[in-house]
């Protein structure tokens, strides 16, 4: 569990966790690597855990979760391992549902839930939904190898599997980026995984992710997910690598024809919002689904354009 100021998140966290660990089967070990917490990170943990599990706290300066999952698998012992975020309450009986299965099937990502209670964590929900289709328009269990990689969730987010296959995929990724903060933590690792195996998805295997909801929260988050999206889809095995093509000559026009004609601007982003709404009305969205795209699309489409053009000064640099 990679962790960077999440106090306030970890005790429900830790306490999911533990419930899940409970009859699972599993004999297990938390390993938590303080990415440089400010916050007492590391002590809530720690008070949480209460002697309930063993706990192994790994503190570093705050060098990005790629970085972070990184320290915590070379310092985890066990046949498995399980990715977990911070903000992550996993399910009473995830656990146990994989547990049962490992012989044959042993690598598993979890199907996500997002706790929204505002138009921004709402807007997060969809994109995962509408991003994947294939699987969120009929959740079942199943799996995927690298041929269907790009068309169905995955992520370091909450994923299971063999400790010697991620050390592997790990050992194998090199990120386009000098600065690992900014490094894409899971699509190249698990597209590596899935060359390897089929990974698993199930709503019996699920949990539920707190987003930022805040609108400076969700900005910030919004720019991130533009700087690890070009690194992570920049290449041509990607589904999405004609969009990162696309995405530079086109955002570079829109930009210069926007400083010729400043009144341009809130068309445009109009227009964005109104291009997603109708595709999340093809899709078969409730008129409150529809809503969140129109409105809060502009806002994440500047952010995560501005984290790609990041992404891309950091490749030139």
């Amino acid at each position: 569990m990679p962790v960077h100021n999440e106090a306030a998140h970890l005790p429900g966290t830790v306490r999911a966790l533990l419930s899940a660990v409970d009859g699972s089967g599993f004999d297990a070990e938390l390993v938590l690597v303080d990415d440089g917490s400010t916050d007492g990170s590391a002590d809530v943990a720690r008070s949480v855990a209460d002697g309930r599990v063993s706990l192994h706290l790994v503190s570093q300066g705050n060098r990005g979760r790629f970085d972070a999952r990184r320290t915590g698998l070379a310092e985890a012992h066990g046949d498995y391992v399980l990715f977990l975020d911070s903000r992550v309450l996993l399910g009473q009986d995830a656990l146990r549902f994989v547990r049962a299965r490992l012989e044959s099937a042993p690598v598993w990502n979890g199907h996500v839930h997002v706790d929204a209670d505002n138009a921004l964590g709402e807007f997060w929900r969809l994109l995962a939904e509408l991003a994947w289709r294939d699987y969120f328009d009929n959740p079942r269990t199943t799996s995927f190898g690298v041929a269907e990689f790009d068309r169905f969730p995955k992520g370091t987010t909450c994923f299971l599997a063999p400790r010697e296959l991620l050390e592997s995929a790990f050992a194998r990724f090199r990120s386009h980026y000098a600065n690992t903060r900014l490094a894409n933590d899971d699509t190249p690792i698990l597209r590596a995984v899935a060359s390897e195996e089929p990974i698993h998805i199930s709503p019996e295997f699920s949990c539920v992710y707190s987003p930022r909801t805040t609108l400076a929260g969700f900005l910030r988050h919004a720019v991130h997910r533009g700087t690890v999206f070009l690194d992570g889809h920049g290449t041509p095995e990607s589904r999405f690598f004609p969009v990162v093509a696309a995405f530079f000559p086109l955002s570079a026009a829109l930009a210069l024809a926007a400083l010729r004609h400043p009144r341009l601007v809130p068309a445009a982003l109009a227009a964005c919002g109104a291009a997603a709404a109708a595709y999340g009305a093809h899709a078969g969205r409730s008129g409150r689904d529809v809503q969140v795209l129109a409105t809060v699309t502009p806002v994440y489409a500047v952010g995560h354009g501005i984290g790609m053009w990041r992404g891309a000064f950091e490749l030139l640099r």
